[in-house]
């Protein structure tokens, strides 16, 4: 039983190493963190992913979190947002990625203090790795402490909106194009308010990123260093240029919904004007076999040896002119 419990949270901790002036002081057990603390000039970067209630316990404790933090980062299903909590900060990021099927959206959840950093990742397939390699490439910005870890995730979110962004571009203009070549069906109604819809859950992420970032630029002189903050403003930066690009797609989808149902509107008055045509075409004959069907005893046509081939041809004739017209009015 005592295996199976190291093993699932072996599996839930991804990395937790301690740094002491930018340096790498080597691999920490969550037992020790408390003890790696008491030394000066030292954090604790602790990655973990999808992580159960017993180990959040335990790390509450190591820390000193507060409660209501703990329950958001294992309830999950947040907002984005930043919440102080005494001398320490619980900040909620929502991550994107493309799939197969349209965009994985998970959540990354960050525990900061003057000591620490903690991320907690639900349902994100984005890796920490290649932050925290990066982060260790460059000792001189890492010795800046936490602040600098939360930019590095945070602005490692935000460079992978671009690729998603890319991809619902693409998917966007493949959908345009079946609209303008004539190819567009139901399914593409369908498809662009899938589309629509996933790009207003991409702003519901992306926006608030843009308030957490004014906020470390101004606030929490205990967690985020002055000489970190301008590093914030950047990431604002990047993600108003993002919103933007998301507001031009949103507006460029909807006149692509318009232009779509305008579309089949036109289709189906072709269709309409069409049978209508026909319909006339029809008219001549039914009027004239009604006419002669009504059994007069006295009618001075059915005596003509001529009616008979007369009639046929007057109604062939009218049918035939009929039909011209129509379509020199492009009705047929």
């Amino acid at each position: 039983m005592e295996a199976k419990t190291v093993k699932t949270e072996t599996a839930m901790v991804m990395k937790c190493v301690a740094y002491k002036d930018g340096i790498s002081l080597g691999d920490v057990t969550i037992e020790d963190i408390s003890e790696v603390l008491k030394q000066p000039d030292t954090f604790v970067w602790l990655g973990l992913r999808e992580v159960d209630v017993d180990l959040l316990q335990k790390i509450q404790e190591e820390f000193g979190l507060h409660e209501l933090s703990v329950e958001d980062a294992r309830n999950a299903h947040q907002r984005p947002k930043i919440e102080e909590y005494g001398d320490s900060l619980f900040i909620v990021l929502h991550t994107a990625a493309l799939s197969e099927t349209g965009i994985d959206f998970g959540e990354t959840h960050i525990f900061v203090g003057s000591r620490f950093v903690v991320t907690v990742r639900h349902d994100s397939p984005l890796d920490h790795r290649k932050i925290r390699a990066k982060c260790e490439a460059m000792p001189n910005q890492l010795a800046k402490g936490p602040g600098f870890v939360v930019y590095s995730i945070i602005d490692f979110i935000v460079d992978n909106y671009e690729p998603v962004i890319d991809g619902l571009q693409l998917r966007f203009e493949q959908l345009e194009t079946a609209i303008f070549d004539n190819r567009s069906e139901s399914q593409t109604l369908q498809d662009l308010y899938e589309l629509k819809r996933e790009l207003m859950q991409l702003h519901t992420a992306i926006t608030p990123v843009i308030s957490i970032c004014n906020e470390l630029m101004r606030f929490h002189d205990g967690v985020i260093p002055q000489e970190v903050r301008v590093y914030f403003r950047d990431i604002a930066d990047h993600i108003k240029r993002i919103d933007q690009a998301l507001d031009g797609m949103r507006e460029m989808l909807i006149s692509a919904m318009h232009v779509h149902l305008t579309f089949e509107t036109v289709r189906q008055n072709e269709v309409v004007k069409r049978l209508a045509g026909w319909g006339a075409i029809l008219a001549i004959p039914t009027m004239v076999f009604s006419l002669y069907g009504m059994n007069f005893q006295y009618m001075p046509e059915l005596a003509w040896h001529f009616s008979y081939p007369a009639v046929l041809f007057g109604v062939l004739l009218g049918s035939v002119w009929l039909y011209k017209r129509l379509q020199r009015a492009k009705w047929l």
